[in-house]
């Protein structure tokens, strides 16, 4: 299919996309979207709840499979909205609306690359298409959900609002729920034991740890005390202080590494609330990277938590927009964007999965 029917067919989907409300959890409306879509172009769909895959045409289990990945779920719209969030407009080549940026215009560019591809016969890879659900709130009814339907997955694209450079690195998240424990007295008298002063040695070494190792594309581990709770009265003791801290995790370290060196040093219980955002990286003398660098992309590692860290696989974070416009008020997207990332999309694979590329 010619590039540009493909991103007028992309822009006119990206449009009915906006116009349709697709808060996390409650995607189902764009999920019949992509089904259709993808019906009219002749391909076969899969659902399992509102997520929507599809194998390239001339599928071949003994060739290894990419997957090409974004999702269509948004966030609410913030209330400095001046216009219409659900309204598609255009204007001096913006595309606004809730999503667009992020991640509707990684999704429609995309799709639009699948199909390109859909119906080669000369593929050295198979190419599976994911538009995913609940990635917004790092959701168990998104791309880990339908993981074991795609099969044995070498690498992914995932589409983020990067500018098309190749974000080869990204940090993880490390949500800790800690508790110092005290014992309950007067106040006035010296009784008990304060929580709070028994919590103060582990939030100094919190703010003052440093991780021996740093990454070289997403620096230090980051560690930031964000809530505080204890007490109930001003006469009373508290015998319980609990805090939170949010850990962004670097490909330096494994998750369990970063946890056994939290232990080792602070006298408090700690409860990680999850273990599943995990810190993603993909070698730069991987094929996919090593493209894009031909194609003069620059690497860089990338501070925000996306479906990468739920993919068990090398994955390269990479779409057309801007980071700096995600979930800001009157949301938009350049159509050219949208354009070039079709076009980079298609050559980055061209020198990838076609045979004597």
């Amino acid at each position: 299919m010619d590039i540009k029917a493909l991103y007028s067919k992309s822009e006119a989907l990206l449009q009915l996309l906006i116009s349709t409300p697709s808060f996390s959890k409650e995607e189902a409306g764009t999920a019949a979207v992509l089904v259709d879509f993808l019906k009219k172009q002749g391909v076969k769909t899969h659902q399992q709840l509102n997520n929507v895959w599809a194998f390239n045409k001339h599928y071949n289990a003994d060739l290894p499979t990419l997957l090409l990945n974004s999702h269509h779920d948004t966030v609410k719209p913030n209330p400095g909205y001046t216009r219409p969030p659900f309204e598609p407009s255009i204007e001096d080549g913006k595309l606004y609306g809730l999503g667009s940026n992020d991640a509707g215009g990684c999704l429609v560019a995309l799709l639009a690359t699948f199909l390109y591809f859909y119906e080669r016969e000369d593929l050295t890879y198979n190419l599976v298409f994911a538009a995913t659900a609940e990635e917004e709130i790092s959701g168990r009814n998104g791309i880990e959900l339908i993981l074991p339907e795609l099969g044995t997955l070498e690498a992914a694209i995932v589409g983020e609002p990067t500018e098309m450079h190749l974000a080869i690195a990204e940090k993880g998240l490390l949500v800790l729920d800690c508790i110092a424990k005290g014992k309950a007295g007067h106040a006035a008298r010296e009784e008990g034991i304060n929580a709070i002063y028994e919590a103060l040695p582990a939030i100094e070494w919190f703010k003052s740890y440093t991780f021996a190792k740093q990454s070289a594309h997403l620096g230090p581990v980051k560690m930031s005390v964000t809530m505080i709770q204890a007490g109930a009265q001003h006469n009373v003791v508290p015998d319980n202080c609990q805090f939170t801290v949010d850990v962004r995790l670097t490909d330096a370290y494994t998750m369990d590494e970063v946890l056994a060196v939290i232990r080792q040093h602070v006298a408090v219980e700690v409860k990680p609330r999850s273990e599943r955002l995990k810190p993603s990286s993909i070698s730069i003398d991987h094929p996919l990277v090593k493209a894009g660098i031909e194609l003069g992309r620059t690497t860089y590692g990338s501070p925000t938590t996306s479906d990468q860290a739920l993919l068990p696989i090398p994955s390269l974070k990479l779409g057309p927009g801007f980071s700096g416009r995600s979930h800001m008020a009157d949301e938009y997207i350049n159509l050219h964007e949208v354009e070039e990332g079709i076009r980079l999309y298609i050559a980055l694979l061209e020198k990838v999965i076609l045979k004597n590329s």
